[in-house]
């Protein structure tokens, strides 16, 4: 009989033993968060500040995932495009994916994913203030790999408000970015201009 886990208890060895999953080290793999990337309009950065305060206030108290979602990933979606053709967001989405093994399937629901003519370009999980990243990204890669089967790669971003790292996925193997800081090295500037490109490059294939 197969068992069915929340896909929350799956950490990255586990994803490794179970579905084959291997990092690579190589930085050449995930290029796209590197390098040079579109700049940002005046208008753009204004934005951004108005997400930097929004946060800054709401982070006195406990910053929950619905108002991550809200008031950081929402706009930063919005600057980057996903929100207009050739793109659409939906959120809440129910996976399932099945270990090689068949001895157990995982199931889950993430938080947003943007697509393109069914293609999945980023899914994003989007955490409490409170938690390390190091939570949402076995999850977040255990999402993309149940997508539908593509030639293509797919992106991810984990965010718990104030961090954020992206993540590359082709076949079964997959990168991540440094991790960015909101308010630290231009963490959030960085962030929608790696999303732009990301824009850029899915829109192109």
């Amino acid at each position: 009989m197969v068992q069915t886990l929340p896909i929350e208890q799956l950490t990255l060895y586990g994803l490794e033993q179970q579905f084959g999953l291997q990092e690579v080290a190589d930085r050449a793999f995930f290029s796209e968060w590197q390098g040079e990337l579109p700049e940002l309009s005046p208008a753009e950065q204004e934005r951004l500040a108005r997400v930097e305060a929004a946060y800054a206030n709401l982070e006195r108290r406990s910053l929950l995932e619905n108002t991550v979602k809200l008031a950081i990933v929402a706009p930063l979606l919005d600057l980057a495009g996903f929100f207009l053709p050739p793109f659409y967001v939906t959120t809440e989405k129910a996976v399932e994916i099945t270990a090689t093994t068949d001895s157990f399937t995982l199931k889950g629901r993430l938080d947003v994913l943007v697509l393109k003519d069914q293609l999945w370009v980023l899914v994003i999980e989007s955490k409490r203030a409170e938690f390390s990243l190091k939570v949402g990204i076995p999850q977040i890669l255990d999402y993309m790999m149940a997508a539908p089967d593509s030639p293509l790669p797919l992106y991810g971003l984990v965010t718990n408000g104030s961090s954020f790292v992206f993540l590359k996925l082709a076949g079964r193997q997959y990168a991540r970015s440094k991790e960015l800081i909101l308010d630290q090295d231009e963490g959030l500037v960085r962030t929608l201009q790696i999303l732009k490109q990301l824009a850029e490059i899915v829109a192109d294939d």
